[in-house]
């Protein structure tokens, strides 16, 4: 009895330590650090961050069916708008040098984990640190003694694919070039020269995660967005990077909105973001409304806000004519960018039972054509999406083909 007994306990001590072991081996899958890869042969270039150290991106490699599978994300982060913020930006070892910056912990569309992330688990992993402060479009070729600022992002963007291409991305079968925020724009922009760079590559595709900043009609709340652009075109000397098929129609600055140029985009590209995305809500309708939001004390003429700039949001996305070309999913959620904490399974953004993670797989690997729009025409508060992923209570129209 007393030997059957501690049988027991030693067959419970063994399960219960392969459970915690299995358990620890899906955290390590799921979030992981990995070290800064630098690009040596950029300074000779002047491809550099803003204190004029060289750029950098983390690397992990690809195994199983994923090794020539490559995603590629241009990292986000705002933009220094003047010489002092451009200074002081050039300071942070996050997003103005490289000089001391350490590891980054991928997590989400980056997990290892094949239950969390089906479909990219596998894949090569390239996160671009975002170190310029324009979006990756500065090309000023004069450096300031005075500041030693360095506006060379376009040039970051063409060394780091030159890296990145020799490790392995050449020969690519399929290839993603992602961003997120103010790295979204920069991954449209760049969505046919990455393109370009693959011509042996059968499935190339770009997807911009909360980078879908529109050009208010309203002359106040535009004002927020149109002082960035100028600056980036002015202090970066972005104009030259821009596209051409859009600058010679309108200001350079007006060629920053995605509405006037993803129209001139040849490869299939994704969109997903909030129609009430908190960058986007703070810098057009009114700043410090995410606490009303999730307190649900919005004013009456706080709502007609939201719905007349919903209209107008939606109103700039590409037609859902064609969605093997432009794949959309737009949430109501008020949150920004959903690439790395909202792509694990439990915290996925969804509308219905559908989450982004599977809109998106099935859409690039050509198994259905999500065109899809939640129908909510308010915020959802973080509160009220817990209450709706519980029963898939949000509501939605799609066009899938």
């Amino acid at each position: 009895m007393v030997m059957a007994t501690r049988s027991l306990q030693l067959f419970c001590l063994i399960v219960c330590s392969l459970a915690i072991i299995k358990t620890e081996s899906a955290t390590d899958l799921d979030f992981y650090e990995v070290k800064k890869t630098i690009v040596k042969n950029a300074v000779s270039k002047g491809a550099v961050c803003l204190d004029g150290s060289p750029p950098a991106y983390h690397f992990e490699p690809g195994f199983g069916e994923g090794v020539e599978n490559w995603f590629v994300q241009l990292s986000g982060g705002a933009w220094c708008t003047s010489v002092e913020a451009c200074k002081d930006r050039s300071r942070d070892n996050k997003v103005g040098s490289t000089t001391t910056m350490g590891p980054y912990t991928f997590q989400g569309i980056y997990s290892k984990n094949q239950s969390a992330n089906p479909d990219f688990y596998n894949w090569n992993k390239v996160l671009v640190r975002y170190c310029d402060g324009g979006a990756f479009t500065g090309d000023v070729e004069y450096v300031d003694p005075a500041t030693n600022l360095h506006f060379r992002g376009a040039r970051i963007f063409e060394a780091v694919m030159e890296d990145v291409l020799a490790k392995g991305l050449k020969n690519a079968k399929n290839a993603i070039l992602a961003g997120s925020s103010a790295g979204g724009y920069p991954a449209m922009l760049y969505c046919d020269r990455f393109r370009s760079l693959l011509p042996n590559t059968p499935r190339v595709k770009c997807f911009v995660d909360a980078g879908y900043f529109i050009h208010a009609k309203n002359q106040k709340q535009a004002r927020g967005f149109e002082d960035i652009y100028n600056t980036l075109v002015t202090l970066h000397g972005s104009a030259k990077t821009l596209p051409k098929s859009c600058t010679s129609k309108m200001k350079p600055l007006l060629c920053f909105f995605p509405e006037s140029m993803q129209q001139n985009i040849k490869t299939p590209l994704f969109i997903a973001m909030s129609a009430f995305d908190i960058f986007q809500i703070n810098t057009t309708v009114e700043p410090h409304l995410h606490d009303v939001i999730e307190n649900g004390t919005c004013t009456a003429s706080q709502n007609k806000a939201f719905r007349e700039f919903r209209s107008e949001f939606l109103s700039t996305l590409p037609k859902p004519n064609n969605p093997k070309l432009r794949g959309v999913f737009i949430d109501s959620v008020n949150h920004h960018t959903s690439l790395l904490i909202r792509w694990s399974p439990e915290n996925a953004t969804m509308i219905n039972n559908l989450s982004l993670p599977k809109a998106f797989g099935d859409w690039y690997f050509d198994r259905k054509y999500w065109y899809v729009i939640d129908e909510h025409d308010l915020p959802i508060s973080k509160k009220h999406e817990h209450e709706l992923r519980k029963d898939g209570g949000q509501t939605h129209k799609e066009d899938n083909h």
